[in-house]
């Protein structure tokens, strides 16, 4: 069953979006372990897309990340598609590593390290 973070769920559904397109475009964020094992799974579904590879499929992905630039210019889908996909072309799976950290300090919430293997 999947976490509802303590939010309704069009605001928990944008934080997902968010953190996908973070983690693809900078391939490591810091969040909390909640927040880490709930994008997980969106995640590794996004790049399952990115090596499908077809156009209905860089359509899918390009409706779910939303459309940030990074400093190179080059978008979510463009990085999807071109740099990781290519990357995991022989893993069939596990593209994510959830490592925890420990508490935080202000609230004492549990946070982790999300990446990319």
């Amino acid at each position: 069953m999947a976490r509802k973070l303590g939010r309704t769920t069009d605001v928990r559904l944008a934080l997902l979006r968010n953190l996908a397109t973070d983690l693809i475009i900078h391939e490591r964020i810091e969040t909390t372990e909640a927040k880490a094992k709930d994008l997980r799974s969106v995640v590794e579904k996004m790049i399952t897309l990115g090596k499908r590879g077809d156009l209905h499929a860089r359509r899918q992905a390009a409706a779910y990340l939303y459309g940030s630039k990074t400093a190179e210019n080059e978008d979510a889908v463009q990085k999807l598609f071109s740099d990781i996909a290519t990357r995991y072309e022989e893993r069939q799976g596990g593209y994510t590593r959830v490592l925890k950290l420990g508490q935080r300090r202000g609230d004492g919430a549990k946070t982790a390290i999300i990446e990319l293997v």
